[in-house]
């Protein structure tokens, strides 16, 4: 029998603020992460001081924010009142302390809970906050939370607001950096949100004078609009809706007090029933709500009396009621709907006529796949768990239904080797593995009948969740993993295809990644180090002593088990797949997945000579 362990008093502790949030830092962020995901940690701390300065607009007072990020050091100045100067040290260090409990000034805010700039204060190894107001300033310094320098009072000519500046600590995002298109993302996303607000970031303006119709601009080129954007509305909700040529699946961009909610909620739920039910009793058909919103690329915003949000990176909303004297969040769009894109369309006869063809298509389309997707659905249900096809984790296999966590990840990997070493490396909590078999069909050009007659695309479809929105997409992160050589980058290519062709959103949206694994390892007796370049190769030579040892990893499967852990834990390096916003994903997959031969041939000579001169300097 074991031996019981001591439980008293010694055992029982009490963690200050800064303490528990730093040992708990997901309870506060979300994950953690290095930067290669939008919703990665580091970007979590810019947004808690941003949403501050954003507040401050809202409030009517500053209308430009700067922000700039120099390496590891990230500034966020506003124009706003500046924080009341006896309590500038209070704000960022005491908890629940902040002035957006008085709902009389902050009714309709996101940062309710006065934990925000507390949580990057305790995540910073530098934190610097320094207030304006009335021609007197005061600033204070912090380490991890610790304050380290307190300015007293003195006069000053600068202009009134709050300057905060902050260096995330690298020992607890590890091998972090900036993305700059994951930043100017979200900024863009606030002036959207905010019309008439300047953000400057590194010297860049970001403006938006029409609100979301300039996000639905940005986003859908006006070539690929069935016809031009429904821009609506009201006190506290504004829309945009069009429907796209060539997409298939539906993409929605909701919001709530200025926050993003990318995994949507009450809403954004009600939203997608309003739309449906407006067309429905407009058309006088009782149209199937796949087909109405089928090929959907829409946004909508709401602003909520004191939101309850499912966790503290606020990415969900749970709030049923508006608050006030208004009704609930479901009655209130619905009727908002009901009123103004029902009188939209009855006074733009074109969009009517063109939106109403679009839905006859859906439904002939749905029609004619509707035996091919049976078939196919029973099939995937056949084999999803039952033929190591898909290696599911914890998460799902024990309730299917739950929200999609952060840290969820698939795995798409081919050949039995390297899924078997990634199987055996995993997390099983929260990382699961999907295996190919053989290289994916080049799907450009393809109608969506072929995913459901490809066993691997139908079986990928299912795993994934999105045969009709992304809402229900059951990873956070889908990560190709195939071995670095020219099979693997073709495969990647394929994948990537795949997406582009069918499911755009999910790269739209900042879900797939390369991931990174090394060419070289590099040991002695004493050290061992993994090379993911040969300038790294050449770096790890020079560093160990004597003759160290040398391998060149051909693909994955030839990586044990326990070397792989490594490079899918904590020191996982991912490559997110991005979009170029300069060309259409169609003059993408033309010129890389079709019969352009000459042109594309051409692109790889020139590239590979630049590779070859980059090379030659490094010899």
């Amino acid at each position: 029998m074991s031996k019981e362990t001591k439980y008293t008093e010694d055992n029982i502790r009490s963690l200050d603020w800064k303490e528990h949030i730093r040992m708990r830092p997901g309870m506060y962020i979300g994950k953690l992460g290095d930067g290669s995901s939008a919703d990665d940690g580091i970007y979590i701390l810019l947004k808690e001081v941003l949403d501050n300065s954003i507040d401050e607009y809202v409030m009517g007072a500053g209308k430009t924010i700067e922000i700039s990020i120099q390496g590891d050091k990230v500034n966020v100045r506003d124009y706003g009142r500046g924080i009341p100067l006896g309590k500038v040290v209070d704000v960022v260090s005491k908890m629940n302390t902040g002035g957006k409990y008085d709902s009389r000034a902050f009714k309709k805010s996101v940062g309710l809970n006065g934990v925000g700039t507390k949580a990057v204060n305790a995540l910073s190894t530098f934190f610097r906050v320094e207030s304006t107001r009335d021609g007197k300033s005061a600033s204070a310094e912090f380490e991890k939370g610790n304050l380290t320098n307190q300015d007293t009072l003195e006069e000053t000519s600068r202009r009134r607001g709050t300057k905060v500046s902050f260096v995330p600590d690298s020992t607890i995002f590890k091998h972090y950096k900036y993305r700059s298109e994951y930043v100017a993302k979200m900024l863009k996303n606030y002036v959207y949100l905010n019309p008439g607000l300047t953000i400057i970031f590194n010297g860049e303006k970001y403006f938006s004078e029409n609100g979301l119709r300039d996000l639905l601009s940005d986003n859908i080129k006006e070539e690929d609009r069935l016809y031009d954007i429904v821009h609506l509305k009201g006190d506290d909700i504004e829309i945009a809706i069009t429907h796209s040529k060539t997409q298939y699946s539906e993409e929605y961009h909701s919001f709530v007090n200025g926050q993003h909610t990318t995994q949507g909620g009450t809403h954004q739920a009600a939203f997608r029933e309003a739309v449906v039910k407006t067309i429905r009793e407009f058309y006088g058909k009782n149209y199937e709500a796949s087909d109405i919103r089928k090929s959907i690329v829409s946004a909508i915003s709401i602003k909520v009396m004191e939101p309850v949000f499912e966790s503290q990176t606020k990415t969900k909303l749970g709030s049923t009621e508006m608050g006030g004297d208004l009704p609930t969040v479901r009655t209130y769009i619905n009727d908002f709907v009901k009123t103004k894109l029902d009188n939209f369309l009855h006074k733009n006869t074109s969009t009517a006529e063109s939106l109403q063809r679009k839905i006859l298509q859906a439904e002939r389309e749905r029609k004619d796949l509707s035996g091919i997707r049976k078939l196919a659905k029973e099939r995937a249900k056949k084999a999803s768990l039952h033929n190591k096809k898909l290696r599911d984790c914890r998460i799902h296999l024990t309730d299917s239904k739950k929200d999609r966590n952060l840290e969820s990840t698939l795995f798409i990997t081919e050949g039995d080797s390297a899924s078997g070493s990634i199987t055996k490396s995993r997390d099983v909590n929260t990382q699961a593995v999907f295996s190919l078999r053989g290289k994916p069909l080049n799907s450009y050009n393809m109608s969506k009948k072929i995913v459901y007659e490809n066993e691997e695309f139908n079986l990928l479809q299912a795993a994934l969740n999105i045969e009709e929105s992304l809402e229900d997409l059951r990873y956070n992160n889908i990560v190709i993993a195939t071995d670095a050589d020219v099979d693997g980058m073709h495969i990647r290519l394929l994948l990537i295809t795949f997406f582009l062709q069918f499911f755009p959103e999910v790269i739209k949206e900042g879900h797939l990644y390369i991931l990174q694994t090394p060419l070289f390892r590099v040991r002695n007796k004493k050290e061992t180090i993994y090379c993911y370049s040969e300038q790294e190769r050449r770096d790890a030579i020079a560093k160990l002593s004597g003759k160290p040892e040398i391998t060149r990893f051909k693909g994955l499967g030839e990586i044990s088990p326990d070397e792989f852990v490594h490079f899918i834990g904590d020191d996982i390096r991912l490559d997110p797949v991005m979009l170029d916003k300069e060309k259409s994903i169609e003059e993408l997959l033309s010129f890389y997945m079709g019969k352009n031969t000459p042109q594309r041939q051409e692109f790889i000579i020139d590239n590979l000579k630049v590779e070859l001169d980059s090379v030659e300097e490094e010899l």
